[in-house]
């Protein structure tokens, strides 16, 4: 039986807050290219589709997306040339200029089908508030799985500062559990170049986390990014710096060959233990193999395990 949801607070001044990703199919096309909610006609109750010129587009101030890559661009753009543009481009209309639109999904989109030298694109029109407009913008986004981890950290944040949502809740909208939510926040901690250099996957997600815990994280960084570290020798690194050393933690009887957790193992770890509410262990052979250990401490927590693996996956949010 489905748990019940506990309603949600107010955010400051008295205004309710609005569910995150509730509907949010139904405002623009899914990864399908389906509509979900549309009435006998096939329309989006409140929306209208029109093919509009590139020209009448333009971005969202808001859009949590900065970073575009370019390579992804072109690839977007030669798939475009050859099959069209698939999925239309949710837009409200200017608040003064008449027949021009602001982008609040699928800027992405707009910049490769000009780079496919498409004149016209499909777009579905929506009479949205600037509140409405911010929060999808960074919903949309933040489902999808192609955020760098600072651009995903930032949206979170506005979720949580423009919206007064918690991290249980942002955390439900997303998918996320509530400790990934806040240990990504947690990369907005460290200096713009880190971020920056994160932003252009100079280094990863492992790699950020690990710098967290050092005094001058700007100063080792270009360390890492020299000599292609690894997250775990970021971390030997960062403990060197500190003048102390990170414990191995052997495992008597342990194979000679197991490698040690790195800190996205122990985030992994602890997401899904939060997830299952059980301990969750992960142990790695090598790069490629190893083995994850869910501990229960009653019959009940096992039932519950099975129960939920015999169950059809639900509709994403």
């Amino acid at each position: 039986m489905p748990s019940k949801k506990t309603p949600s607070k107010k955010s400051s001044g008295g205004a309710k807050k609005r569910g995150l990703g509730r509907g949010l199919e139904a405002l623009f096309e899914d990864e399908e290219g389906e509509y979900p909610q549309v009435d006998a006609e096939g329309n989006i109750p409140g929306a209208s589709r029109k093919i509009l010129g590139v020209e009448k587009l333009f971005p969202n101030k808001d859009q949590p997306r900065t970073y575009f890559s370019p390579a992804a661009i072109n690839e977007l753009a030669e798939s475009i040339k050859k099959y069209g543009l698939l999925q239309p481009i949710l837009v409200r209309p200017d608040k003064v200029l008449e027949g021009q639109y602001e982008i609040v999904a699928g800027e992405r989109r707009w910049r490769a089908a000009q780079k496919a030298q498409l004149h016209e694109v499909p777009v579905v029109i929506r009479e949205l508030n600037d509140e409405e407009t911010l929060q999808i913008a960074l919903v949309e986004n933040l489902q999808r799985r192609d955020l760098n981890a600072i651009e995903e950290a930032r949206g979170y944040q506005r979720l949580a500062d423009d919206f007064g949502h918690i991290h249980d809740e942002i955390g439900e909208a997303v998918g996320r559990s509530r400790s990934h939510i806040a240990n990504i926040i947690r990369l907005l901690q460290l200096p713009e170049n880190v971020q920056q250099m994160l932003i252009e996957d100079k280094i990863s997600a492992g790699h950020a986390r690990a710098l967290l815990k050092a005094d001058k994280p700007e100063a080792l960084v270009h360390e890492v990014v020299k000599n292609k570290l690894s997250v775990r020798d970021t971390e030997k690194l960062v403990a060197n710096d500190q003048g102390r050393k990170i414990d191995a933690r052997p495992t008597s009887g342990a194979p000679k060959n197991k490698i040690s957790k790195d800190a996205d193992t122990i985030a992994l770890e602890k997401e899904v233990s939060d997830k299952l509410g059980m301990n969750v262990t992960v142990d790695m052979k090598d790069v490629h193999q190893g083995k994850m250990t869910i501990q229960f401490k009653h019959l009940d927590q096992l039932d519950d395990i099975l129960q939920r693996l015999a169950q059809t996956p639900r509709d994403h949010i």
